[in-house]
């Protein structure tokens, strides 16, 4: 197996800030589906899919085809925000597969080509038409690392260092991960609402994932999402729904919050909407939010013509009948079914799991570590997977939507082989020694 040792210019060079290359310290060359090959033939398994970028997995071939074709025909690459024939058939394509069907009418803003910015906007548009400032969020959300966005993500590691956002005392509001809470979680945001209500200091916007990925894979129950969206109509208040990492069909269904009935003021998209892996952000409006003046919110990459044509054709090949949604979901039983026998046949890891579709987290209620210790040896077996949570407690599923079977099978034998050996050893000290055996 090869690994990046510290003359390599990944590690001489860049910035500490950089985090994947310290859990999987390898040099990858080539991708196809959902295997990574590394300079020296070793293969990964990559349950990871670039942090969810990669729904329909590496160098998807017939977006390939269709990018190489668009290129060999010299189309614009770079457009700010003229309107170009990919752009509008891009529009054209998610408005009549994705929004018609749905009942749902949105205006469309391309803005700077990430996630943080598209949450930048919707942080902007509800406060210009509420005229208010306040954003509120929620335990253990992640909204992104640009000002604005990381006022809402509740993870002080982020913050650390950053005197302006340190000193911000901000209670979230309580997220609500099961039936049991939503009464309690309904009452508690409802009287904050009332009482900011009554002190002329109500907030512009409520943003929420309804499922929250870094936050450790916390799903909202449907019937939460449609109380929330009842307290913001109640008072005035607009819902962002952060369908960052979740939507494009994650879940199973293309946005996360389709079965909860609910009508969201803003939604903001970025990830696996490119397609193929490229820069893209999409924010979506009710008309009636649509109160920029013209360059009030713009950026110089908001017209990735590639992206508009990856997107499409991964809208007309994937999502245009019912055929790749029901292989998802078929997908996802299976992957459920293969996180209960890890969990029924390792009881001494006290393992649980959380999840819906092709997104589930694995959790030891024995110790924190567990988790970052499976990701360890799993790399080391040739499995690529992420933790997530405010601890790094839980190991993250974001496998390729298109994954075979197969695939799906090779990654967890893997974790099977990784959990029978944490579970063999499970003492105190049989932990320590998985974790110096593991490197």
């Amino acid at each position: 197996m090869d690994k990046l040792t510290e003359t390599d210019p990944a590690h001489r060079l860049e910035s500490n800030v950089r985090s994947y290359v310290r859990s999987f310290p390898f040099l990858a060359k080539s991708a196809s589906g959902s295997t990574i090959v590394a300079e020296d033939g070793t293969e990964y398994i990559d349950f990871l899919a670039g942090a969810g970028a990669l729904n329909y997995g590496h160098n998807c071939k017939v977006i390939r085809n269709a990018l190489i074709g668009y290129l060999s025909d010299d189309g614009i690459a770079h457009s700010l925000d003229f309107a170009t024939v990919a752009k509008n058939r891009f529009i054209d394509t998610f408005d009549r597969l994705i929004l018609q069907p749905r009942g749902m009418s949105y205006r469309f803003q391309f803005c700077g080509p990430t996630g943080t910015n598209a949450v930048e906007a919707a942080i902007k548009i509800a406060r210009k038409v509420t005229g208010r400032h306040d954003i509120l969020s929620f335990t253990h959300g992640f909204h992104g690392m640009t000002t604005g966005s990381l006022e809402l993500t509740d993870n002080p590691y982020y913050k650390e260092g950053l005197p302006f956002l340190e000193r911000q005392e901000r209670d979230p509001l309580p997220f609500c991960a099961s039936t049991e809470e939503h009464a309690a979680s309904v009452a508690t945001i409802a009287e904050i609402l009332q009482i900011r209500s009554d002190s002329n200091s109500a907030p512009a916007a409520i943003i929420v994932e309804p499922i929250q990925g870094e936050g450790g894979i916390n799903v909202a129950p449907l019937a939460w999402l449609k109380a929330l969206e009842d307290l913001c109509r109640q008072f005035g208040v607009l819902l962002i729904i952060d369908d960052i990492q979740m939507g494009c069909g994650r879940t199973g269904d293309f946005f996360s919050f389709e079965k909860a009935g609910i009508s969201p003021d803003i939604v903001v998209l970025s990830k696996s909407i490119g397609g193929f892996g490229l820069p893209m952000a999409l924010v979506l409006m009710k008309p009636e939010h649509d109160v920029w003046k013209p360059g009030q919110h713009n950026g110089t990459f908001r017209g990735n013509n590639l992206a508009f044509v990856a997107a499409t054709v991964a809208l007309e090949h994937f999502w245009s009948d019912f055929e790749f949604y029901d292989e998802v979901k078929a997908k996802a039983e299976h992957i459920e079914d293969r996180l209960g026998q890890l969990v029924s046949q390792n009881p001494e890891l006290e393992l649980s799991y959380r999840g819906k579709g092709f997104v589930w987290g694995l959790e030891s209620n024995v110790s924190a570590e567990i988790a970052g210790l499976i990701q360890q040896m799993s790399f080391e077996r040739g499995l690529i997977v992420e933790t997530c949570g405010r601890d790094d407690q839980v190991l993250k599923f974001l496998a390729p939507l298109t994954s075979t079977l197969k695939e799906i099978d090779r990654g967890f034998d893997i974790l099977a082989e990784v959990c029978t050996c944490l579970n063999s050893q499970r003492t105190g000290a049989g932990v320590r020694h998985a974790r110096a055996a593991s490197g």
